[in-house]
């Protein structure tokens, strides 16, 4: 899976808005945000959980690192 298409996958999957935001010059790593708007925190917490679940269970990329901020 490339990163265009985890990032379709993701638009699409979940509605949310994806960009990759970091490491463009590098060819085997990437950075992607995603950023979603919900009705309460549980409903974006569940949301956030399942976009996780999904990304690592494709087994196309290695998360290293998530961070979540919420607004």
């Amino acid at each position: 899976m490339t990163v265009r298409s985890l990032r379709d996958r993701l638009r699409h999957g979940f509605d949310v808005s994806v960009a990759e935001t970091g490491f463009q010059d590098i060819h085997d790593r990437a950075e992607l945000t995603v950023a979603l708007v919900a009705s309460d925190g549980r409903l974006a917490e569940s949301l956030a959980n399942e976009i996780d679940r999904f990304v690592v269970e494709s087994g196309k990329a290695l998360v290293t690192e998530s961070r979540r901020d919420w607004v």
